[in-house]
């Protein structure tokens, strides 16, 4: 819905207004990180509230998808690996919980065309 003229006006005055207040934003997002008021935020600060990790082990902990399991151990997490990319069905034909009728019949129609060829214009003898 959402296309009358009222909310086309709405929605470029929200636009406009983040615009105005996004330095403001800004500077109070840093005077609230700063700590004891310095307006200077450092890196040491940071590691005594928070903890911070290189990029590199997060893309390696990406690859790893691995959990600790209850015994101690560690398990691989059971991902959803025997689901097809391209219906997303599973082995058994089911589509994920979190998508809707909608899109499942879209995709019930897409697997249908897959197998027809398209019909050639012009007289049928």
């Amino acid at each position: 819905m959402a296309k009358s003229l009222r909310s086309k006006w709405k929605r470029k005055m929200r636009a406009e207004k983040r615009k105005k207040n996004a330095p403001k934003e800004l500077a109070r997002l840093k005077t609230a990180l700063a700590l004891d008021g310095k307006g200077d935020i450092s890196m040491k600060d940071m590691k005594e509230i928070t903890t911070i990790v290189p990029p590199e082990k997060l893309k390696e902990k990406a690859l790893d998808v691995e959990m600790e399991g209850d015994d101690g151990g560690v398990s691989k997490m059971d991902m959803d690996s025997k689901r097809s990319k391209k219906t997303l069905l599973d082995e058994h034909g089911q589509y994920p919980t979190w998508m809707n009728q909608r899109q499942r019949k879209k995709l019930k129609e897409n697997r249908g065309k897959k197998g027809k060829g398209k019909k050639m214009k012009g007289l049928a003898w």
